[in-house]
């Protein structure tokens, strides 16, 4: 099921991901079917949903790690595939043990040279190129600690260096957010946002709290149940869009500045969403 929307017209050059009938199975479980998703440069769109409902799915789809049952993926025009520089992947942010020996800059430097088979021999410009995305993430100041001594803020922010190692026209971010605190998750939110402004990468972002992004994000595509709705946060977070998607009655609530979702059949607890500004 998807609501009307309007489609955000990107520059010369086309999409960024072209989505086409895509339907994807579990088992015998059907998690989503019918997806038709077009995502042009600049484009910041929140992937919700309950837990189990296909959101991380749907990213390792892009990433060429997951076959469809049906339809088609393209990214810049081309079939998916795996290990894409086009494609940045920021994971869940994961604590590493502190007894990992890695630097800092050691974890961002594998977005540079990691891929490359055998031992990474250093290039010339390597350095540069890694004591800038240090920069552009802000970690240069703790570019020579360890890394499993660094808080998960500060780690996280390593990832998304990575991430951004090879200029990446699609930015795929699976819950990046969760397990940080206010300061950072803003922090982090900002560095994936200015990507996308200053060099027109999209972003896909999957998340349980859209409080932190809701002021950034053009679009919603919020699955449950096998369904999806797509649309602008406006058309997407209404009390009836809701119901209607889960079958069962769901309010979406003011309370200040924020929105509650209340009645939600989700074995998680589903976290607030805040009215901010919407896009």
């Amino acid at each position: 099921m998807s609501a009307p929307v309007r489609d955000a017209q990107g520059p010369a050059g086309g999409p960024v991901l072209e989505i086409k009938g895509a339907a994807l199975r579990r088992g015998h479980r059907e998690l989503w079917a019918g997806l038709d998703l077009t995502v042009e440069p600049g484009e910041f769109i929140a992937v919700l949903g309950p837990s189990g409902s296909g959101k991380t799915t749907l990213l390792r789809a892009i990433l060429g790690l997951q076959p469809l049952s049906s339809g088609s993926i393209r990214v810049a025009d081309h079939p998916v595939r795996r290990g894409n520089p086009r494609i940045g992947y920021i994971p869940q942010q994961r604590p590493l043990p502190p007894e990992t020996s890695m630097r800092a800059r050691d974890v961002v430097a594998l977005g540079v040279n990691g891929t490359r088979f055998g031992l990474p021999i250093p290039r010339r410009g390597d350095k540069a190129r890694v004591d800038a995305l240090l920069e552009g993430v802000g970690a240069s100041h703790f570019a020579d600690r360890r890394v499993g001594l660094l808080s998960g803020g500060e780690q996280q922010r390593l990832r998304v260096g990575q991430a951004l190692a090879d200029a990446p026209t699609l930015l795929l971010c699976d819950e990046p957010l969760s397990n940080l605190d206010l300061a950072n998750q803003l922090g982090i939110t900002d560095i994936i946002d200015r990507q996308r402004r200053e060099r027109d990468a999209a972003v896909l972002f999957v998340t349980h709290d859209i409080n932190p992004i809701l002021g950034r994000v053009d679009r919603i595509l919020y699955i449950a149940g096998g369904r999806f709705v797509l649309g602008t946060p406006d058309e997407v977070l209404q009390s009836r869009v809701l119901t209607d998607l889960y079958g069962t009655p769901v309010f979406v609530l003011r309370a200040g500045d924020r929105l509650v979702v209340v009645g939600v059949p989700d074995a998680e607890p589903h976290h607030d969403h805040d009215a901010g500004e919407v896009a």
